[in-house]
């Protein structure tokens, strides 16, 4: 006969298990550090023994940005505290540290992004927060809500308010989307130039809700909440907008985001502002911004490395999600989409200046 364990022996086991993970990751630390360590990086020269043990917070750690961003930030030498909310998440901190690259400590903690108190006891000692946003139903639901929207909005504030109420904390880099920026009301009037969504853009949040855009109004309503709060209270901040997010096996492992990103789907492909950015791009991207922020970085940054802008790509994308390929680019035969590529163009210009890398903008006519 099975036995129910109480939460207190849940509890439990997630402290020692924590405390032998420390202990670990310590000695490996100190082997490591007798032996010369290569630089790994997509982007160009990264002084890692800069921040060297910098200790920093990612919530949701264990998320499919959050495990990824982990890793490449322990590769890099941070020293990474990672809150998780359910002793169920035990499991994927320990195949984490089973498959951990990297010479950097780590540490996990209970962190509720609903109690500013909870995160403030996560948050304290750190000197960096890399909020990733991840969100999944509460309910065990498939799909994204209007209340999950205003729920994703709240948790922003807190976890903002507790990064400006911990004294130690210097920067965060908080996840948004792309979603939080394609969005625009359009003039039939003014088609003759192209809208050219970057850095600046905010999705109009009067058009998601009349459109049901909940994923794309909960993810701008929490980046607005943020430099709400970090302009009030002086927090270094900058945000990432990426694209949707694939990788290996994404759609089984970030289900819910994957499939509430593609709803208006067809609209978009149509005005060629369907985007996609490898994970670990993606987490890499989020390595070099904090590292910027003691220098040049600041405000919001783009993030994507590929454009679904034909029915090949789009037919690829929908066979590695599981959908029909006209849940994407539409029926070719009624729907005219390429007389509306030319009026929009997403650029990430901003982001690959500070990669040194060379600029990727689209549509390719306007570059």
């Amino acid at each position: 006969m099975g036995v129910v364990r109480s939460w207190e022996s849940r509890q439990a086991e997630l402290e020692s298990f924590c405390r032998r993970l420390v202990a670990d990751t310590t000695t490996i630390h100190r082997r490591k550090d007798l032996e010369p360590q290569p630089k790994n990086n997509l982007f160009g020269d990264y002084d890692e023994e800069e921040e060297r043990n910098t200790l920093v917070c990612v919530t949701s750690g264990v998320s499919y940005l959050g495990l990824a961003l982990v890793n490449k930030l322990l590769q890099k030498g941070y020293s990474v505290r990672i809150t998780i909310e359910n002793p169920e998440d035990i499991e994927k901190v320990r195949e984490m540290k089973e498959s951990r690259e990297g010479n950097g400590k780590l540490e996990v903690v209970m962190g509720k992004l609903s109690d500013v108190d909870s995160l403030l006891n996560a948050f304290e000692g750190c000197h960096g927060v890399f909020h990733t946003s991840a969100f999944t139903d509460p309910a065990g639901l498939s799909g994204y809500t209007k209340s999950m929207a205003e729920i994703e909005a709240r948790v922003s504030e807190n976890v903002m308010e507790a990064c400006a109420r911990t004294t130690t904390i210097k920067r965060c880099v908080f996840t948004s989307s792309l979603l939080a920026c394609v969005w625009q009301q359009q003039n039939p009037e003014s088609q003759d130039a192209p809208i050219t969504i970057n850095h600046t853009s905010w999705t109009n949040e009067s058009l998601c809700k009349e459109k049901k855009l909940w994923y794309a109004l909960g993810k701008v309503r929490a980046e607005k909440a943020a430099w709400r709060i970090a302009n009030e209270r002086g927090l270094k901040l900058t945000t990432i907008c990426p694209a949707l997010i694939t990788g290996p096996d994404f759609c089984r492992s970030n289900p819910t985001s994957t499939i509430a990103y593609l709803k208006g789907a067809q609209e978009m492909y149509c005005h060629g502002l369907i985007a996609t950015v490898d994970v670990t791009k993606l987490a890499e991207a989020h390595a070099i911004v904090f590292k910027a922020m003691n220098s040049t970085a600041s405000g919001r940054y783009i993030c994507f490395d590929k454009l679904i802008d034909n029915q090949t790509e789009a037919e690829i994308l929908a066979k590695e999600i599981g959908m029909p390929k006209h849940k994407i680019c539409g029926d070719s035969s009624s729907i005219n989409c390429s007389s509306l590529h030319r009026f929009m163009k997403i650029s990430n210009d901003k982001l690959n200046r500070l990669m040194s890398g060379p600029i990727r903008c689209y549509n390719q006519h306007y570059c």
